[in-house]
This record gives structure tokens, sequence and C-alpha cells, in this order.
């Protein structure tokens, strides 16, 4: 559905790897409220995530018994009045660019609610219900990095103050929706998409928070014009850990693309 137009030269001059810290890390830092949703929503990704409301569903919308008056608040919070799919989490993720998971503060800190159009390595339909904790686990050492931290922060986390985080993963191609992990990606390593996604945290009541992701793409080749982002780059793949590594798309992919930056 993307299209890479240009060089985005404030994207290479801060990627999200930044430095080069560890790749999996809360990184969360407060942003002012009027920057919670940066973008605005664009016609063509409007269009492409009403298409998969019409077609799909069931793979991109989820939502538990009880989430009914949390998905109200968020409406309410984000000014959507207009009503027509099954789940209002639907209706309110037209509204803005980003997907969107609503999530307990407090308790078990369950997946309520999520609309999830433009997912990287999983499936909505696996996660919905279930705790933090448990969303975490397939990558034990991501739980122990982040999942307590994660936790202790969105039961602690001001009320409506958003706070923000960069995640980011490369892929073989430029398309929004991957259920999976894709095996090795196809094409040549200078072909490759960095898929960056801008994810913010909120507490928008006193009982439920936000988790939103915004994201976007970059041609890998373009790396070779931002010397400090080759760096941070080369540095962040040396910290992976074995568990990240395979999650990331294993040994070969990264040593592919630590040959090419390097090269």
């Amino acid at each position: 559905m993307t299209s890479i137009k240009s060089i985005d030269h404030d994207f290479w001059k801060n990627p999200p790897w930044g430095n080069g810290k560890e790749k999996y890390r809360l990184g969360l830092k407060p942003i002012e409220k009027s920057q919670w949703f940066k973008d605005n929503i664009s016609d063509s990704l409007k269009n492409y995530k009403k298409n998969l409301l019409e077609s799909r569903y069931t793979d991109v919308i989820a939502t538990t018994k009880d989430s009914t008056e949390s998905q109200k608040v968020l409406a309410k919070k984000l000014k959507v009045n207009q009503r027509n799919y099954a789940d209002l989490i639907a209706d309110i993720s037209l509204s803005v660019p980003d997907d969107l998971c609503i999530i307990e503060s407090n308790g078990k800190q369950r997946l309520l609610a999520a609309s999830i159009c433009s997912p990287s390595y999983w499936n909505i339909k696996s996660k919905i219900g279930r705790p933090l904790k448990e969303i975490h686990k397939p990558v034990k050492t991501l739980n122990e990095k982040i999942g307590n931290p994660i936790e202790k922060f969105i039961k602690n986390a001001p009320f409506e103050t958003p706070f923000l985080r960069e995640n980011w993963l490369i892929h073989g191609d430029d398309q929004r929706m991957h259920l999976k992990a894709e095996e090795f990606p196809k094409g040549m390593v200078k072909d490759w998409i960095v898929r960056s996604e801008r994810e913010t945290l909120c507490k928008f009541s006193d009982d439920h928070s936000l988790f939103a992701i915004n994201v976007r793409f970059q041609k890998l080749s373009s790396i070779l014009k931002f010397q400090e982002a080759i760096e941070g780059l080369k540095r962040s793949l040396e910290n992976m850990d074995q568990e990240e590594i395979n999650y990331f798309g294993g040994n070969r992919k990264v040593d592919k693309i630590f040959e090419f930056i390097t090269s």
C-alpha cells in the first residue's frame, strides 16, 4: 500500500535505533499532548483501513466483551461521533493514522480492544484479552527487559500525558500487513525496507491506557548517505541477544544487513 517517494532526511538524522543502544528497551519519553497523534490520517491510509474493515474485519479488529465502556470513553476523548461498524474501535481507527490498542491500566493489564491494520509479526486474534506479560512472552528476553517496567509504567503513568518511543524492523517489502514473521527477505539487501513504528502510550481514563502505533517506511539503501545512522545501526545489531535475533529474522538476516552497511 505504501509508496516511498523520497529520502526522509529527518528520519535518517534521528533513526529509530537512536545511537545504537539495545534493540528492545522501554525508552518512553513524555511529549506534548498536541503531539500524541503527530499527523492527520491521509486519504490513502484511510482508504486502506476502510478496505480492510470491509474485507478482513476479524483480522484487524478484536474486542473483549467488557471493553465497550473503554471504547466509548476513547471515542469521546478523540471526538469520534460517527458510528458505522460493530465495534467503536473500528470507527475510532479511521480518525487517526495509528493502529490502536486499549489496555487495562490496572489489574492484569489485558488487551481489551484493538484495531491493527499494519501489524508487524503479530496477529491480534491471538493477543486479545491476554495480559501484556503473556503478549511479550514469545521473546523471553524482551519480557525480561521491558515486561515489568512497562507494566509498572502503565499502572503509574500520569493522566492524559502521552509518552513516545520508537520501534523498528527491516522487511523485504513495504507492505503494511505482516501477521507472522517473514522468511528470509527476497531480493537484494539494498532493496529491503526499514519499518519504523512511532509508538505512544497515554492513560486516557483512570482505568485504561491507549497504545498507538504509527508506521512509516524508508529504503535501507538510503542509510548509506548518513554515517551516524550507520554507526547506530551497527551498534544496535551487535547488541542483540540470540532471542532478539531470532525474532528480528535470524542470524543470516542480521549478518547480511551488517555486511551491507559496512561494505
